[in-house]
């Protein structure tokens, strides 16, 4: 029995791309990942789609790095912001975890890798980066945090049995960080679908949200000089509210037209 056929590029392009002077945003996804089903792969299409009819409405341009595929590059040397996507887990080694994880999925190390190298070719020119759901976990992981590899069977944070995956969920946001001010609130209805998070937030990080459990739901940069921020959450999810969508796209495209004459490294 095979699975569903691989996505390509075309299937999540904006319909119409901005292709005059606004900011570049380099858009790190992986399309595609192992054992990938038909509806994952709906998911990702719907997501990423969303995602950059957003940003290109706004007025971004977009250079899209699909990190699924061995010869992905990374950012061009225009690019002044970031947006990572969500996708597979992440693999436990790269935060120091050796046993079994329950519910382990779509795991590619070299997805990984790559994704960590245009992370760290952005944050070394100080290039402003949004990460969502596992794009906020590798933030953490780069910095040397850990994650908790599976919220165990009764987490709130998704579906379970026969319900969708993805849900509303309340966060709580951190009064006094940065993505307080993005958002202007302290309580959120947000979509989520994670059975993984940050556990141990990397020195160079602070929790700027919660769960109603506890569960860190959103990181960012302690540097008021680096605009690095994270949400567990997928803003992206067209059920989900767009004004927070709106708020956190906004804020990044902001910050990377203020950026000015940054290159990335790695090419």
């Amino acid at each position: 029995m095979t699975g569903p056929a691989p996505i390509a590029l075309d299937e999540v392009l904006p319909t119409r791309p901005v292709t005059g002077a606004g900011p570049r945003i380099a858009v790190v996804v992986p399309l595609n990942f192992p054992d990938q089903t038909a509806e994952t792969r709906d998911l990702v299409v719907r997501f990423t789609r969303t995602a950059l009819d957003c940003l290109a409405g706004f007025g971004a341009r977009l250079q899209v790095i699909d990190v699924s595929r061995d010869d992905a590059p990374g950012p061009g040397a225009d690019v002044t912001g970031m947006l990572l996507l969500g996708g597979g887990d992440v693999d436990p080694a790269l935060y120091g975890h050796h046993g079994d994880v329950p519910n382990l999925y779509g795991v590619d190390r070299g997805c990984d890798d790559r994704t960590l190298e245009a992370i760290g070719a952005a944050l070394v020119n100080r290039i402003p980066v949004l990460g969502v759901c596992r794009g906020s976990q590798l933030l953490n992981v780069y910095y040397g945090g850990t994650l908790v590899p599976d919220l165990g069977p009764d987490s709130p944070h998704h579906g379970h049995g026969d319900d969708p995956l993805f849900l509303d969920d309340t966060v709580l946001i951190e009064p006094g960080t940065r993505l307080h001010a993005v958002v202007g609130r302290s309580e959120l209805t947000v979509r989520n679908g994670h059975h993984q998070a940050v556990d141990e937030v990397a020195p160079q990080l602070r929790v700027a949200a919660r769960g109603l459990d506890g569960v860190v739901e959103g990181v960012e940069h302690r540097d008021a000089g680096t605009w690095a921020v994270g949400v567990q959450w997928h803003p992206e999810d067209s059920d989900g509210p767009a004004d927070v969508r709106h708020a956190l796209f906004r804020a990044l495209i902001a910050e990377a037209a203020a950026l000015d004459g940054a290159v990335c490294t790695v090419s």
